[in-house]
């Protein structure tokens, strides 16, 4: 089975690295500022001549309430008036873009992500879906994926119910834990009746997908009080969890400086909360897709990795990896054919860019042979969990064995260790190998050894 993890601590604590999460490869480390709005605009012409479906994500930076662990590109503010300005210039942008898309390019995925999305107040959110509308090809048949991430302390009936009217399918609800000595520590007091209430909101309406991200290693968490946490989730019946590692990386996020590095769980305390979120998701029928994703059998994403067709990228894992995703908004990525390009970070610069009539391309990178076989690989093995030589050598006219050869030793010693099974022709991650997903893909990075490793989380 798929989902089968065997979990092994001495393997963990050898193989618990630093390192990316792999939502591409090159990963964002590598942007760089040699490219711009013209690489962008002519990979959109490549899109529109090969007449390729598209994924949209849309970035809504704004926050009225600031979450100390909070690593995302936000704008912590109570000013609502400020919404405005930037949809304005987020039409600009969507004007800019798509007079370079061809009209029957269909948004097969569209996401909005933050921040906080539903800071729109409904008048705004009903303007940005008919702005988009007006630009894009939008599905009107509820046959796409279009999602949104939910703060439940932003949103109610109301919203769930508008949203549903514009065209979501999806939702993706922050909840971290439950618990409300955590959620003091973390400044985020959010009760388990108004997340539950959104999620009824969301059964009642038939959004076809209801997603929860849960948070392990906040402060003031203990093995126990986490538990109790995932026990009260797996009650709501989400079809997809997300449990992620807090990286306290107060250095590069200020916001993390306002949580006290004593009242962090210990590494030891961390893995048993992680084993037994494991142990209490298996057991409840939710499948292990990687890369602290799960989800329950009959969902698309456990569905696409039985049939090998899971694939990943900024959106995380998905069903739309074969989409040019196109990213609207302050800080908003692309990956267009080869080309990966970034907006800037900085509102003010976006902004005025746009005002000026010009992108706001600020970085990015152009993919070239050996990052085309080498992100191939990456993909393959963390969705997948196996790679097919052949496949390789096919698509990429190389002998596998002799192109990697300097990675050899590596692999055999992971061989060796029990993590992959490797072959003549093919490599396995192994039921202990899965939580250690991203360390096998590490192996096959070309850039990992020329960077600070200390910019990434740690695999577990």
């Amino acid at each position: 089975m798929l989902d089968a993890i065997r979990w092994d601590t001495d393997l963990i604590r050898r193989y618990d690295l630093a390192g990316p999460r792999y939502t591409s490869y090159p990963t964002a480390v590598q942007f760089n500022s040699q490219v711009g709005a013209f690489d962008l605009l002519h990979a959109l012409r490549d899109s529109r001549k090969a007449q390729r479906p598209l994924s949209l994500y849309v970035h809504i930076p704004f926050c009225a309430n600031i979450c100390y662990y909070c690593a995302c590109n936000k704008v912590i503010t109570k000013d609502r008036s400020r919404a405005l300005p930037y949809l304005q210039r987020l039409e600009q942008e969507m004007q800019l873009i798509a007079c370079h898309l061809a009209p029957n390019q269909r948004v097969e995925q569209l996401h909005f992500g933050g921040g906080t999305p539903t800071f729109l107040n409904h008048d705004e959110l009903r303007q940005l879906m008919a702005l988009l509308r007006k630009h894009f090809n939008l599905l009107d048949d509820d046959s796409g994926d279009y999602g949104i991430e939910i703060d439940p302390r932003e949103a109610d009936w109301s919203t769930m119910g508008l949203l549903r009217e514009l065209g979501f399918n999806r939702v993706s609800i922050g909840l971290q834990d439950l618990d409300p000595a955590v959620q003091r520590a973390v400044n985020r007091l959010q009760s388990l009746d108004e997340t539950r209430a959104v999620i009824e909101a969301a059964r009642t309406l038939q959004f076809r997908s209801i997603n929860i991200d849960l948070i392990y290693g906040l402060p003031k968490q203990t093995p126990e009080n986490f538990a109790r946490t995932v026990e009260e989730v797996i009650s709501l019946q989400p079809d997809r969890l997300s449990v992620f590692n807090y990286a306290h990386l107060p250095e590069r996020f200020m916001p993390q400086r306002r949580i006290s590095g004593s009242e962090l769980p210990a590494p030891a305390e961390k893995l048993q909360m992680l084993q037994r979120t494991i142990e209490q998701l298996t057991a409840a029928g939710y499948r292990y897709i990687g890369m602290d994703h799960f989800a329950l059998p009959d969902d698309e994403l456990a569905i696409a990795q039985e049939e090998s067709t899971l694939q990943r990228n900024f959106q995380g894992y998905t069903t739309h990896g074969h989409c040019d995703l196109i990213g609207l908004g302050v800080s908003a990525i692309s990956q267009i054919g080869d080309l990966y390009c970034q907006n800037s970070s900085d509102l003010t610069h976006y902004q005025n860019a746009l005002a000026g009539a010009q992108l706001a391309t600020s970085r990015g990178l152009v993919c070239n042979a050996d990052d085309r076989l080498r992100r191939e690989v990456i993909q393959q093995l963390i969705c997948n969990f196996s790679l097919k030589f052949e496949e390789i050598e096919q698509a990429f006219n190389i002998d596998f064995r002799g192109y990697f050869n300097e990675l050899w030793p590596e692999l055999e010693e992971m061989a060796d260790d029990g993590l992959i099974e490797l072959g003549g022709e093919a490599i396995i991650v192994l039921p202990a190998g899965r939580l250690l997903v991203r360390s096998v893909c590490m192996v096959f990075d070309a850039y990992l050894g020329q960077q600070n490793r200390q910019r990434f989380s740690r695999v577990i």
